[in-house]
């Protein structure tokens, strides 16, 4: 297939882009900073600046649109929240534009979304179809798929794809996290009850992988681990991982003191989301258990 990637220079993106071009598909991804980017994802790919550079009789076969900042890189005043708005409308608005001009029409499109579209939650368990929280999150994540669903009326198949925190072993939540640990300086965040939905690196790429020759498939699927676990069993896994105590918690005043409203939706709220479509169009996840993807996470990263 013919791909074009938005984000593939980032956490998920690169790993992506090293997978596709292994499986023989061929890739153009949309960049800011060129040689950065060719550092990242070396030779054997096409980069655009900008999506003018795609001209209206190329073939594109998918698109898969991962682009936009950071959700907890800074604290969400409302500057930040209007970087965070228009980093995920603006080039998914470009997306769409370009498929509207282009001759033959992508297949596929998918784009991602994330958990924090049902806002925060007590430990039930969350699906597709589950109610929401109307906070900001949500509403993030809600203009973010409807500028997406407007390529449906092109007559593209359209997946959004909710992902939850994404393990990987040289980035993502992971790569924050493991120095605070490996110096048993780690704990639960606040009571530790709140649920968190995780996923590893390699799951989140071969559903995406599944989701491009679905043809049938479309809409939302969670991309969430099944074994979701709270702060509490995290934190308990992670410390076992790197063979280190985990006896010092974050109180939740602290927390919402260090990163006001980020902090306390992120950190101290979360959702029990279930990844059921994916289970009923029977997708195995390789990882479905927090303890053997933090195993892998840390092999990976030369770790023991």
């Amino acid at each position: 297939m013919r791909i074009l990637i938005t984000g593939g220079t980032g956490f998920i993106g690169s790993c992506l882009a090293e997978e596709l071009l292994a499986a023989g598909h061929h890739l153009t991804v949309l960049v800011r900073d060129y040689a950065r980017a060719r550092l990242i994802l070396g030779t054997g790919l096409e980069l655009v600046r900008s999506l003018d550079e795609i001209k209206q009789d190329q073939k594109v076969d998918a698109i898969i649109n991962l682009a936009g900042a950071g959700i907890a890189e800074k604290r969400w005043t409302q500057a930040r929240k209007q970087v965070l708005l228009n980093s995920r409308l603006q080039t998914t608005r470009a997306l769409v534009q370009l498929c509207q001009r282009l001759q033959h029409k992508p297949q596929v499109m998918l784009t991602a979304s994330a958990v924090g579209f049902y806002g925060a939650h007590g430990p039930a368990p969350l699906t597709e179809t589950s109610p929401v929280h109307d906070e900001f999150s949500h509403q993030l994540c809600l203009r973010w798929e409807e500028e997406a669903r407007k390529a449906e009326a092109l007559g593209i198949r359209v997946c959004i794809l909710r992902f939850g925190v994404v393990l990987g072993p040289d980035g993502g939540m992971l790569a924050r996290l493991l120095p605070i640990f490996r110096l048993a300086l780690g704990g639960r965040i606040g009571d530790g009850e709140q649920f968190m939905s995780w996923v590893h690196r390699s799951d989140v790429i071969r559903a995406m992988q599944f989701l491009l020759t679905a043809e049938s498939e479309a809409g939302v699927f969670n991309v969430t681990s099944p074994g979701t676990v709270n702060n509490r069993e995290f934190t308990r896994e992670l410390a076992a991982a790197v063979n280190r105590p985990a006896v010092l918690p974050l109180p939740a005043t602290i927390v919402q003191l260090m990163f006001g409203e980020m902090g306390d939706r992120l950190l101290l709220h979360g959702q029990n989301v279930k990844p059921a479509r994916l289970q009923a169009q029977g997708f195995e996840f390789r990882y479905p258990e927090l303890k053997t993807a933090l195993s892998a996470c840390l092999c990976d990263s030369g770790s023991n």
